[in-house]
């Protein structure tokens, strides 16, 4: 569970294919004081399959590179890409935002539908699909209620559902347990490392969190204090499944300790560079 070097995008031992290529992706913002560098030569891959997990302190241009990748967002210079699948009706990617990104104006099984309708799937076949993800997730009895009788754990849920009832290439997901207390997060991680087992989807999740980013992923990637570049990768060499209880496990905890000693340098450097 040592660190590998941060010099290379390629950071863990990998037989699968690259889903996600990026390299030396760079981006600047245009201000009143001038550019600003957000992001400075950033590069990594992602395997088909693999949950990578990007850690950092605040303002260091994690969701920045999130948004680049799922399109939402141009890179001022590198290149970025994602390998399509042998499905054309497939969408490339789908997103998970930390706020309650659901229609308020349809139920929540039409919520979990809206992908598939925006792709023309027929109807009986699209219902079916967001019945079986609501079962999965415990939210069938809700399936007629409007997104306003529903808690923000629900709702994120259907959030999170919705992404993957569309069969995305590659999930994205931006610090989605961000906004919930503590007990509601800890059940939602595990029905994450769940739904992961089961459909080995490729994942890439922005966190705060050293101990979400651990549990969840196959790798860590730590960025530096703004602006952005890449500081370490670590492998997380913990057996799955894996559950909350692998939280208290010695290797856990000996693997939080390694990634906070060099994190937490980058979060006090950038607690200066504000004061």
């Amino acid at each position: 569970m040592r660190p590998s070097a941060a010099a290379g995008p390629n950071a863990v031992a990998q037989a699968r294919p690259a889903k996600i290529v990026a390299r030396n992706v760079c981006k600047v913002y245009p201000t009143a004081r001038g550019p600003v560098v957000a992001l400075d030569d950033f590069s990594l891959d992602v395997a088909d399959g693999e949950f990578v997990c990007i850690v950092g302190p605040s303002g260091c241009g994690k969701s920045t590179f999130l948004r680049m990748l799922a399109g939402l967002d141009a890179h001022t210079s590198g290149t970025i890409r994602i390998r399509p699948g042998d499905d054309p009706g497939k969408p490339l990617n789908a997103v998970v935002f930390q706020e309650y990104a659901v229609f308020p104006w349809k139920t929540v099984l039409e919520n979990v539908a809206f992908g598939l309708q925006m792709r023309n799937v027929p109807r009986a076949e699209r219902i079916a699909i967001a019945e079986h993800w609501l079962e999965r997730v415990g939210l069938r009895k809700f399936a007629n209620h409007w997104p306003d009788q529903l808690s923000g754990g629900m709702k994120q849920r259907v959030g999170i559902i919705r992404a993957l009832a569309n069969d995305p290439e590659v999930l994205l997901m931006d610090e989605p347990l961000g906004a919930l207390d503590a007990q509601t997060r800890i059940v939602i991680q595990d029905e994450l490392l769940r739904i992961w087992e089961e459909t080995r989807k490729t994942v890439v999740y922005v966190t705060h969190s050293i101990d979400e980013a651990i549990l969840l992923g196959d790798r860590v990637v730590l960025m530096t204090a703004h602006p952005g570049r890449l500081l370490a990768t670590f492998a997380v060499d913990i057996a799955r499944p894996r559950t909350i209880d692998t939280m208290n496990t010695a290797a856990f905890v000996r693997l939080r300790g390694q990634i906070w000693d060099q994190l937490g340098r980058e979060v006090a450097r950038a607690m200066e560079m504000q004061s």
